[in-house]
């Protein structure tokens, strides 16, 4: 076998690669997502000095690069903090920041286009913080983010490229791998790229379904 040639191994890896990369998108997006709404309920009701923290740490998270965020995690928390933590856990506690501070930019903008008139008058008619927030804010502003949301995680998706340099063995790590041992990186890159492409359209494809029905569920429902 020649230095520079492809086994039927390279598959295999290609398939671990992705498979991490996807692993981690989803971990990371189902946590951003939850904590990014979290916060944006916080903002929503002006909790005392917790709304103004969580306005600050959003701020950091989406205004700094998300590599300075990864080496933070990475080398900071063990030189600073004495907390040892793996290439896998600073990924996931890096990219989950970051999702959710996007993540409360978009359901505060969600949350803030519903008109204050229904949420008064739910009030009006008895209904509960939580009752308000299930029934009459969550629907519409749902309906209202999805679009934004889907363009967020689009994105996402690219970034988790960026946690191969801290030993993550995720798909741009193994297409260096295979790039170094082939010696042939337009095949190796445009494979990569196409895998990365193909996640990126399922996740479009995903997005523009949900914001459809959702948007056809709440004209139904007259919102």
């Amino acid at each position: 076998m020649r230095y520079t040639a492809f086994t039927s191994y390279d598959i295999v890896l290609l398939a671990q690669g992705l498979s991490v990369s996807l692993a981690l998108f989803l971990a990371t997006t189902i946590i951003g997502l939850f904590i990014g709404s979290l916060w944006a309920v916080i903002r929503f009701y002006r909790i005392p000095v917790l709304a103004q923290v969580v306005a600050v740490v959003a701020e950091v998270l989406k205004n700094s690069p998300v590599l300075v965020q990864l080496f933070l995690v990475f080398f900071g928390l063990p030189a600073f903090a004495k907390i040892n933590v793996t290439p896998v856990e600073a990924a996931v506690i890096t990219l989950s920041g970051n999702t959710a501070a996007f993540v409360y930019v978009i359901a505060v903008s969600a949350i803030e286009s519903i008109g204050r008139d229904q949420i008064e008058a739910a009030r009006v008619f008895g209904l509960s913080r939580w009752q308000i927030l299930r029934r009459i804010i969550a629907p519409q502003a749902m309906a209202f983010a999805i679009g934004p949301l889907t363009g967020l995680l689009v994105n996402q998706l690219q970034v988790t490229s960026l946690i191969s340099v801290i030993g993550v063995v995720d798909l741009t790590k193994i297409g260096n791998i295979l790039n170094l041992r082939t010696l042939k990186p337009f095949i190796v890159w445009a494979v990569v790229g196409g895998l990365y492409y193909v996640m990126a359209k399922l996740v479009a494809f995903g997005g523009a379904k949900l914001e459809k029905r959702l948007r056809a569920h709440t004209a139904w429902k007259g919102l």
